[in-house]
């Protein structure tokens, strides 16, 4: 806690092992664990001290979101096989045919699938966690995957 000018207090944080973020396509939040800081485009000293700003890009646990896939849509996302597996759950008709509605315009990139089945999701945080003491942020999709894909290939090579 630091005291801040009128009296008021900020909460630093700078190392966090935890924080709430959202899947943006599937409009969820989930709390889930910070995993390592992989590309800080304002300093890649922040990289190698793992120390958390805003647009920090971080890998963070996958198991959260994965357990809710698996339950919203009936599709384990941790296999690279979509074949069921061999015992069923018993499922009242009601249950199969809202699975069925659901996975009927059901849409995943091929990027975020490859990452759920190593465990590990590339997120932006997107607090300040030196002014609010909280790492929030949101899980990468699309464009800003790809290009995020693509610096991380790119500082692999050198």
């Amino acid at each position: 806690m630091v005291r801040a000018r009128g009296g008021n207090r900020k909460f630093r944080a700078i190392r966090l092992d935890a924080g709430n973020f959202v899947w943006p396509a599937e409009h969820i939040a989930h709390k889930t664990r910070i995993l390592d800081t992989v590309y800080n485009a304002s300093n890649s000293e922040f990289v190698r001290t793992k120390t958390l700003t805003k647009n920090t890009i971080v890998q963070i646990d996958a198991t959260p979101f994965r357990q809710w896939y698996l339950k919203h849509y009936g599709v384990d996302l941790s296999k690279k096989t979509t074949t069921p597996p061999p015992e069923q759950v018993k499922q009242s008709g009601h249950v199969k045919a809202k699975l069925a509605a659901r996975n009927a315009d059901r849409v995943l990139e091929e990027a975020i699938v490859d990452q759920f089945q190593s465990g590990r999701l590339l997120a932006s945080i997107s607090s300040r966690p030196g002014q609010s003491g909280r790492a929030d942020g949101y899980i990468l999709e699309g464009d800003e995957l790809h290009f995020y894909l693509k610096k991380l290939e790119k500082k692999k090579k050198q």
